[in-house]
């Protein structure tokens, strides 16, 4: 599979102290074959800084291909990632998010498999592998992987990390399915309609975590467990 191409999404709610760290690491990133980037930024109506810092470093970076758009009103993750698929013109496709949990320089480690012919869809799973994980909830750990288990249940397949950021994604299948969560309920979804894609070939590779604390900006919460629960059963392959 050739890529010339690869669009990174970035969905954004008050980052505004980590946007640009975020940026400057996919900015250093060398892809594998000289693949391009282009950035997505989608501000889903950020009540800090977010706005200016982002308008700044694209003043100050005119060499990295950023494309920037900004929602009118808060309307969740799930809905600023509608708007950076839409908007992908890269055959490939990966999720990044704003902080500073997901290593952009792991890129390659997800293309790798669509590369070597292998792969149409390849999700960056924080538990298998030996890289590096912070240690921080057990109750958030335990929540993921029942959150897995379920979702495997429902659809089938053998994640064991389905609610992972990382997700790659050949951009034209993505945009063919209607998406319709538009908060955190996006990852038990966009997995469910994958998995119903005849001889869709999904596969897994370890990545490293570097999770934050409540205190330091996270922002997934208990009602996401349940809403995630609520919408594996809603998107279940029947």
């Amino acid at each position: 599979m050739e890529i010339k191409k690869l669009t990174i999404v970035v969905p954004v709610f008050n980052e505004g102290n980590t946007i640009h760290l975020i940026l400057n690491k996919i900015k250093q990133v060398k892809l594998i074959n000289n693949i391009k980037k282009e950035v997505i930024i989608i501000n889903d109506c950020s009540t800090d800084s977010t706005n200016a810092s982002v308008k700044k470093y694209i003043e100050s970076n005119r060499e990295l291909d950023i494309k920037y758009y900004e929602h009118d009103k808060n309307k969740g993750k799930g809905a600023a990632l509608h708007s950076g698929i839409k908007n992908a013109t890269g055959e490939y496709l990966i999720i990044q998010d704003a902080d500073l949990e997901y290593d952009p320089e792991e890129y390659n480690i997800l293309l790798k498999p669509v590369l070597d012919g292998f792969a149409d869809v390849v999700y960056g799973t924080r538990f298998m592998g030996g890289k590096p994980h912070r240690v921080l909830f057990f109750w958030h750990t335990l929540g993921n992987k029942f959150l897995t288990f379920l979702s495997n249940l429902m659809t089938n397949l053998n994640l064991t990390d389905m609610e992972t950021c990382y997700k790659l994604f050949n951009t034209k299948i993505i945009q063919s399915l209607n998406l319709k969560e538009k908060r955190f309920g996006f990852e038990p979804e966009v997995t469910a309609k994958i998995a119903r894609i005849k001889n869709i070939r999904v596969y897994e590779v370890g990545i490293s975590y570097y999770g934050r604390t409540y205190e330091e900006g996270k922002k997934i919460g208990w009602k996401d467990g349940f809403r995630a629960i609520y919408c594996i059963l809603k998107y279940k392959i029947s």
